[in-house]
């Protein structure tokens, strides 16, 4: 496959301390233990914290006082129904250069027989968990084997005991997960669920279009951007890049207040027309047609449409900081095809295979041993902050902190309130 050509960004910031617990693994230093990670984080062992897309979190609120274990799963056809359907978030896995394929897919089905449905059917958390909702609660086959949700959402999705529980035997690469995402307080020891990818959340433009460049979320706001500007439905990278624009430390201890007042600045703009949209992944293509000239965005998707589209935007982490998170496999608790999607999953854990995907997506790789793999692909790429950060780089990117149950409702119900949802 072709790698895609990076842009270096010249000046990216370094790593907070919660990052650098987070991240320590990929950097060949000290290995952060889990306290490390809870002390830096202010959240329980989120890992990575992965989208594209969205902040991670301990999912609460919603439905999240119902009991885990109620449902059982389906029998287990997998044996003798070779199939296997994967819904995932757009620009997410390697595709051919023409388009046309998914070649590290392509070899998955001739490796193993198994012909995969792959759909680019998530773009929003809270907006694909509606589409589905009633169907899980019922224990109900959804049509899909695999879906991939942000950590507060996959936490919504295993407490309520909409996700199946692995079986380890089934993936023998789950041991190559990187150390500080193999165990998560919404699923410790990984048994519900793996990380497919990380990244960042931070803001985007067209350089031709604001030649001067953006350098914070109040950039966005300038008279000239008027009507041209998006952010995205996933309330915790739009309103922690406010919160963090406005001098929260959004990983630290803020209430009401501080969320409020990111609620007020968010409501404002939307209301003046500064923003055009609040959407999920459909900005990219809203920066491609030129609707949107500045955004707040995900990392590895500007990469990738700087790769398709003619190289025309930039990405910066914020000076006042972005946001880190990751996003996550789990088997819905109707799928009948439980040992295809680990079958998969350990096939995407395997460095070779995941530096490869990275090599496309550029995002951050769960994966020990991939960095090793992407010096065969492309050594530039495996000294790309994007996919293998580096402490200078991280220093200025935050986990948005773990809602408690009220926090989680009232604050979604108010965002949802000013974005028209």
């Amino acid at each position: 496959m072709t790698a895609r050509p990076l842009r270096r960004r010249p000046d990216l910031h370094t790593l907070s301390p919660a990052a650098r617990a987070v991240i320590a693994a990929q950097l060949g230093g000290r290995r952060a233990s889990r306290r490390d990670v809870l002390r830096g984080m202010g959240v329980a062992g989120l890992g990575l914290g992965l989208a594209a897309c969205g902040t991670g979190g301990t999912a609460t609120g919603a439905g999240s006082g119902a009991s885990a274990g109620a449902l059982t799963p389906p029998e287990d056809v997998s044996a003798d129904d070779p199939t296997l359907n994967w819904a995932n978030w757009t620009l997410y896995l390697d595709v051919s250069d023409d388009g046309s394929t998914y070649p590290t897919l392509d070899a998955f089905e001739e490796e193993t027989g198994i012909t995969v449905n792959y759909s680019e059917d998530i773009d929003g958390n809270d907006s694909y968990y509606g589409r589905i909702q009633g169907q899980l609660a019922n224990g109900d086959d959804i049509g899909q084997d695999i879906v991939v949700f942000t950590d507060w959402m996959a936490a919504r999705m295993i407490r309520l005991g909409y996700a199946q529980q692995l079986d380890e035997a089934n993936i023998p690469n789950k041991q190559n997960i990187l150390p500080n995402l193999a165990d998560v307080d919404f699923d410790p020891g990984r048994q519900s669920s793996l990380t497919w990818q990380s990244g960042f959340a931070g803001i985007a433009w067209n350089r031709d279009a604001v030649p001067g460049g953006l350098s914070s979320v109040a950039d966005l706001w300038k008279p000239e951007l008027r009507g041209r500007v998006e952010v995205l439905d996933e309330m915790r990278d739009t309103i922690g890049l406010i919160m963090l624009d406005q001098g929260v430390d959004i990983a630290g201890d803020w209430g009401d207040a501080e969320f409020g007042a990111a609620l007020e600045e968010l409501e404002r703009q939307v209301e003046s027309g500064q923003i055009r949209q609040v959407v999920g992944n459909s900005y990219k293509e809203d920066l491609v047609s030129g609707d949107a000239l500045a955004v707040i965005g995900w990392s590895g998707d500007i990469t990738q449409i700087n790769f398709e589209s003619g190289d025309r935007w930039e990405f910066a982490i914020p000076d006042a900081g972005g946001t880190l998170w990751s996003d996550n496999m789990l088997v819905p608790i109707g799928s009948p095809r439980k040992t295809n999607a680990e079958t998969l999953m350990n096939y995407y854990y395997d460095p070779a295979v995941a530096a490869e995907v990275a090599a496309w997506v550029n995002y951050i790789t769960p994966v020990q041993g991939a960095r090793e793999a992407m010096l065969e692909i492309d050594p530039e790429l495996a000294e790309d902050p994007l996919i293998f950060p580096t402490e200078e780089f991280l220093q200025n990117v935050s986990i948005f902190r773990t809602l408690a149950a009220e926090e989680e409702t009232d604050f979604t119900t108010r965002f949802q309130q000013v974005i028209g949802r």
